[in-house]
């Protein structure tokens, strides 16, 4: 099924975006010209009454985007997986122990050294999708990683390498 997005123009208010899902619900974001958002559900019975009106921040519109987004990157890597054999993807903590917390990803040379690749990080809830050789792990973040079984347990085996001083 294709998805269809309507937008629609709320004169003095902003825009709205609708979209139908395959269950038949209909759903909607509506973007205020002072940069406010509200999600909205309707009434299942009646798609022109809402039964839902939710207010959103800044901050929670991120949020739910970043899920959103992860949910369906991930959805899309597990579709692959099944398409290339041998290819898996897996979320790998990073133990308090590592070396590697507060470090930068390029300093685990994980890809080079393992060929398996960190496509995004998630920590407190919020995902990083595609962090840069730049981006610094803490502890308690989780990475999702792609590759073989054998790359996959390497870059286990590099994250849990623990500090001897420290």
């Amino acid at each position: 099924m294709r998805v269809r997005v309507e937008q629609t123009a709320l004169p003095g208010i902003g825009v709205r975006h609708d979209l139908v899902t395959e269950s038949g619900r209909r759903l909607g974001v509506v973007s205020h010209r002072n940069g406010r958002r509200d999600l909205v559900l309707y009434d299942p019975d009646d798609p022109d009454a809402c039964q839902a009106d939710i207010p959103l921040t800044d901050d929670e519109a991120e949020a739910l985007a970043d899920i959103l987004g992860a949910s369906l990157m991930l959805g899309q890597l597990s579709g692959l997986r099944e398409q290339a054999a041998g290819l898996l993807t897996e979320q790998i903590a990073i133990p308090a122990g590592s070396k590697y917390v507060n470090k930068r990803l390029g300093d685990t040379r994980a890809r080079t050294r393992t060929g398996a690749s960190i496509v995004a990080v998630l920590r407190q809830g919020e995902v990083i999708v595609s962090p840069d050789p730049t981006f610094r792990f803490a502890a308690g973040d989780v990475v999702v990683v792609v590759g073989t079984r054998q790359g996959l347990d390497g870059v286990t085996a590099v994250l849990a390498d623990s500090d001897p001083d420290g």
